[in-house]
């Protein structure tokens, strides 16, 4: 690319009508001349004056008219502030940088009955179901480098503990500050699909999945999980409930298996079951091919302002001019008509 081009391709201007404004002192050279009228001396000899010079009497005026070095720096100084005045800016080389492409909320539920050991950790030692839902969790997050996510907790309320965030350490810390019971003993699964979509509602990001973590039922949400699970469709939401326990258990702590199932079904998600740390494994990574890493490209060109550069050749000329007078004694020689009466 020659020099020109890139001028072309570089050099943008922001307040590009204030190139109207360029012929403005030619339109101005149209008007009447500014006349300015002078207190005059009477002699009684004014008659022999004229006759000595062989003049007639007549109204007295003169045009007073710059010098060329005058018009052409006062051209170059209307130059000046009219090219500020368009707000010249350099556009750099197009940079593109990616963000994330995809919202992920993770609803994870604190329950009571979370405090269940039946399942063990990479150690083979048996620990309780949150402490092994974190730790899948924190693998998955570590491939999840496209996603932004954000952390629900629930149990007899639905609260949300981490807003949609690229920083991922951040998230979890987060994660690991929860504990079981913070958020009340009892399990609202339509209280926490419905705070969702609160928050999907306030993101720009049109892929959006809510991975849903309980081991028990609902147990009087506000909003029932089907009716919330549909509410979530239309916001374009996919569940992903994955029921996590025994699947024996009866009372509040049984995993209502068929719920989950019509949530996933209305939203396009899918329902999964987790009995032991192999199959909550095997569930995330059947969730890193369903929900593919997506990555949104951004590209810009930086701009950096060049206003300044007019403006400073039209201070330094004008000082220049204002020394350079004081110097040689001379006032500034107005460039206006004037008419002297005498």
């Amino acid at each position: 690319m020659n020099p020109l081009e890139v001028l072309v391709t570089g050099l943008q201007w922001q307040n590009a009508w204030a190139w109207l404004l360029l012929p403005l002192p030619l339109v101005m050279g149209l008007l009447p001349p500014y006349r300015v009228t002078r207190d005059a001396i009477r002699i009684p000899f004014f008659e022999r004056l004229l006759s000595a010079a062989d003049e007639q009497r007549r109204r007295g005026a003169r045009i007073l008219s710059p010098r060329r070095s005058q018009q052409f720096l006062a051209t170059l100084l209307w130059l000046a502030l009219v090219t500020a005045a368009a707000k010249p800016q350099w556009l750099g080389e197009a940079i593109e940088q990616q963000k994330a492409g995809r919202d992920l909320m993770v609803a994870v539920d604190l329950s009571g009955s979370m405090e269940a050991q039946d399942f063990s950790n990479d150690r083979g030692e048996r620990v309780d179901r949150l402490s092994a839902v974190k730790d899948v969790l924190h693998r998955l997050v570590a491939e999840r480098t496209g996603d932004r996510l954000g952390l629900i907790v629930f149990g007899s309320g639905a609260f949300l503990q981490s807003p949609f965030t690229e920083d991922h350490d951040t998230w979890q810390v987060l994660l690991d500050e929860t504990r079981i019971r913070m958020a009340g003993p009892s399990t609202v699964l339509g209280d926490a699909v419905g705070l969702s979509i609160k928050l999907f509602r306030q993101a720009d990001t049109e892929n959006r999945v809510l991975l849903l973590l309980t081991d028990g039922n609902d147990t009087g949400s506000i909003v029932p999980p089907i009716d919330a699970a549909r509410v979530a469709a239309t916001e374009s939401i996919r569940i992903y409930p994955i029921a996590i326990g025994d699947p024996e258990a009866i009372g509040e702590e049984a995993i209502d298996r068929l719920t989950l199932e019509r949530m996933a079904l209305v939203t396009g998600g899918r329902s999964f079951v987790a009995f032991n740390r192999t199959e909550l494994d095997s569930i995330f990574a059947l969730l890193a091919d369903l929900e593919p890493t997506i990555f949104d490209s951004v590209a810009f060109r930086p701009r950096a302002d060049l206003h300044w550069a007019p403006l400073a050749l039209f201070a330094l000329i004008y000082i220049a001019l204002r020394i350079l007078s004081g110097l040689m004694g001379l006032r500034k020689v107005p460039s206006v008509t004037q008419v002297h009466r005498r």
